[in-house]
């Protein structure tokens, strides 16, 4: 039976924190036209009334640096747009470095900030005692200040949106509680509230701590959870100018915004209780916990230690309540994949800074389907559906709450909920030294540790695991490796018409009978690139799609909003294990234990063949990562185990050897294989990023056909360029790329060539700078002499990889 409403709206938002509001005011401001938020109790009553409201830019990446530069731009505008004060007090941000590595750390994000535009400056201890007159410099290594953050009260700001939103025709409901949402294929159909019901055409859950219920109460699992948060506030006894700095000591694990009269100091703290397992009950209001003063004492007494002012004032206050921290700390927006129709914005620990960015982001995909900018780092797809479980979703979010001032290392893994999901091979690579990490809840051989390797990060030097992965590079050019690629996601595409769907989706040309690989991007109408794939024509009418093991879901939805009827995708990651075998030895191992012809000729590269391996039998498909001859085997998850024996066996007298992953990003490089979500996204189109050649213009009609033709007849503006540094090099990514002493871009991804001996990198130069010479690329503070090469920098020809 159809859902009967008694009342219909065009887009419905649920909940009325900062985020909600500030989506209100940006669809307003935009032209959306009958737009409702309903909120269950009244405006900042979930967790924005007792945030902190600080404020600040700098973000590990670009596009993130770039969400909270726009909420900074929000809101040096809102007071005056709206008529509503917001309080809003750019006075600064003051960071403290109490470590070599912690300056290391804060040195690289003023790296990437100079490389991002955002302004920023290095401080000696004794100059960021004059901009933070109650600091002791003891330990001190040195300071950044950025002059663009600050801090905003939060009640204030949410009822400026509030207010600038109605001005443009929202309508805005309190005491509205969404109990249940009806879902009619693949779209959420409206609300049952407290108050009547509800439809819409578009719903947006902006529900901040129930963002997780509300969530499930459509069938779309988000991997936010809930943990309790403190802060205090002292007595008003002290005295400072008005224009006093907000602080923050990350080695002390506290920050600090200035009150009237008075410090606001709040840290993150290991151990805090996560809350309800993610879902706060309906009828949670505008209410604290108990003051925790053990966890209190964890950021209190080295506050105090910093700032001996501290002991002298009393506390006034002590704020403990619940805040939405997310799998993995960053927020969560986009379009659900599991309906048509439900936008999601939550998820947000710093929901206050993020609001003006996070809302004008979700609005622009909601009205014009893109965000205005590469949110990949943010997006709902990012997530499995197990990384949602509650239990799962709680250690993480205790962890990853308790690591927001810890020292984050090039390459860092996670500790909490390891586990989870385990390639067949597993056991057998841990006994033969695998060193695991995590992606997407899998377990993944990172590299296999050697006499006098360790699991070391480091900033300013080589790793710990710097030599064992050259080893493992070495042996991948020179003989051969297995390595365990189980956690690739796999979709089988299948159906009457199903290669006609794909070929109006891929930007490459998939046609030709079955038997082979295609590697293509799928582009949006812009051109550009929204995933970037291996298609396999298995059978007629059926095809195998890889991809990424974080990029399942993301890519999946992509395809299956533009699949016909009759074609049907599946996903097939559990049902394969992925042994990749590859290296000059390969094919004398593959057909030492097989009696299918190998031969290039009989099995060229690109071509995917059922062949036998062992007593089993695998889809072998001649393709790879590292720029080697090379064979990806795609095998019943319950023969894993033989195959890999048998081959490793087989191998023995070639020497052999496992390899992780940190050695293929290494080959990748030397190659000038991309990654997607580093080097190229929705941002970039494939003709500046050097892959037309996977662009069949020719072939008729796909997504963003008419873009990219445009673009190839008038030229592209900027072009992806390779660098190199003779030697090694501190380089982690994001770092300025300089010309004459002048930004002109930044990296993407780096990594030390093993076979060249050379740092490399990869980053976009306006087209007019691709053929100069002349370029530096700065690392804490340094700049480094960068050869622009070409951009294979391995194997150019092609020879060893079609070997």
């Amino acid at each position: 039976m159809s859902f009967r409403a008694d009342r219909h709206v065009h887009i419905l938002i649920i909940g009325g924190g900062a985020i909600g509001t500030s989506v209100a005011y940006h669809l307003g401001r935009d032209g959306a036209k009958d737009v409702l938020l309903v909120e269950k109790a009244q405006l900042t009553h979930g967790c924005t009334w007792h945030a902190a409201g600080l404020v600040g830019q700098l973000r590990g990446k670009r596009n993130l640096t770039r969400l909270m530069q726009n909420s900074v731009a929000v809101f040096d505008r809102l007071e005056e747009e709206t008529g509503q004060a917001i309080s809003w007090k750019k006075v600064g941000s003051l960071r403290l470095a109490g470590s070599r590595d912690r300056w290391s750390e804060i040195r690289r994000s003023m790296g990437q900030a100079k490389s991002f535009g955002v302004e920023c400056y290095s401080l000696s201890a004794d100059e960021a005692a004059k901009r933070f007159p109650f600091i002791v410099k003891d330990g001190i290594e040195g300071a950044a200040f950025i002059p663009g953050d600050g801090y905003i009260d939060p009640y204030s700001l949410t009822m400026a949106y509030a207010k600038g939103a109605r001005q443009n025709g929202v309508r805005i409901e309190e005491g509205v509680c969404v109990e249940e949402i009806v879902v009619e294929n693949r779209r959420a159909v409206g609300v049952v509230t407290n108050s009547g019901n509800i439809s819409c055409d578009i719903l947006v859950n902006c529900a901040g701590l129930w963002a997780k219920r509300v969530g499930n109460m459509a069938g779309v699992p988000l991997a936010t959870g809930v943990v309790e948060h403190q802060y205090f506030l002292t007595e008003k006894t002290l005295k400072f100018d008005a224009d006093l700095t907000t602080l923050r000591d990350p080695d002390n694990n506290f920050y600090l915004k200035p009150d009237t009269g008075s410090f606001a100091i709040g840290g993150w703290e290991d151990g805090s209780n996560g809350c309800w397992r993610g879902q706060p009950p309906l009828d949670f209001g505008r209410e604290l916990f108990a003051p925790n003063m053990e966890r209190l004492e964890l950021f209190a007494l080295p506050a105090a230690e910093r700032l001996p002012v501290l002991n002298e004032v009393g506390i006034q206050t002590v704020i403990n309540g619940p805040i939405p921290v997310s799998y993995d700390g960053e927020p969560i927006l986009g379009l659900a994949p599991e309906l048509d129709n439900f936008y999601v914005a939550c998820g947000f620990t710093a929901g206050i800074a993020g609001s003006g960015g996070g809302g004008l982001a979700l609005s622009n995909m909601i009205l014009h389907g893109d965000a205005g900018m590469d949110l990949w780092p943010f997006d709902v797809r990012r997530f499995a559906p197990a990384q949602a479980q509650g239990r799962y979703l709680e250690e993480r979010a205790i962890e990853a709450y308790g690591a927001y001032y810890k020292i984050h290392w090039p390459a860092e893994e996670t500790h909490a909920g390891r586990g989870l999901r385990r390639s067949p091979l597993h056991a057998i690579l841990r006994d033969n030294g695998a060193v695991f990490g995590s992606k997407s809840g899998w377990e993944r051989p990172n590299w296999f540790a050697r006499e006098g390797s360790e699991e070391r990060s480091s900033f300013e030097g080589k790793p710990g695991w710097f030599d064992a992965v050259g080893e493992e590079v070495r042996a991948i050019r020179e003989r051969a490796v297995l390595i365990d690629q189980t956690s690739f996601s796999k979709f089988e595409i299948a159906g009457e018409g199903a290669f006609e769907a794909l070929q109006a989706v891929a930007a490459n040309d998939l046609s030709g009978p079955p038997g082979k690989a295609v590697y293509t991007q799928l582009c949006n109408e812009k051109g550009g690139i929204e995933a970037d794939v291996t298609i396999v024509h298995v059978d007629k009418d059926r095809f195998l799609l890889i991809t990424g093991s974080g990029f399942g879901i993301h890519d999946s939805h992509w395809i299956s909003r533009h699949l016909p009827a009759g074609v049907a995708m599946r996903e097939v990651t559990n049902q394969y294990a992925t042994l990749n075998l590859c290296g000059p030895r390969a094919r004398d191992i593959l057909q030492s234990v097989s009696d299918d012809d190998l031969s290039n000729a009989a099995f060229p590269f690109l071509a995917a063949r059922r062949t036998e391996i062992g007593n089993a039998t695998a889809l072998a498909v001649r393709v790879g990562y590292v720029g080697e001859l090379g064979y990806e085997l795609y095998i019943p998850q319950e023969f894993a185990a033989h195959v890999y024996e048998t081959l490793r066996q087989a191998g023995e007298p070639y020497g052999i050897a496992d390899a992780g992953y940190r050695a293929v990003d290494a080959c990748r490089m030397e190659k000038g294989y991309l990654y997607w979500s580093g080097d190229i996204s929705p941002d970039y189109n494939p003709y500046e990023a050097g892959l037309g050649f996977a662009v069949a213009l020719e072939k008729g009609e796909f997504i963003g056909r008419a873009a990219l033709a445009k673009i190839k007849a008038e030229g592209v503006k900027r072009k992806l360029c390779s660098f190199t540094i003779d030697g090694f090099a501190p380089l982690h990514g994001g770092e300025a790329i300089l010309h004459d002493g002048k930004v002109v871009g930044s990296t993407s991804s780096t990594g030390y060539g093993y076979t060249l001996g050379k740092m490399i990198a990869f980053g976009y130069l306006p087209v007019e700078l691709a053929g100069e010479t002349g370029f530096e690329i700065e690392a804490f503070g340094t700049p480094y002499q960068a050869t622009r090469g070409p951009r294979t920098l391995y194997d150019a020809k092609m020879e060893r990889l079609k070997a």
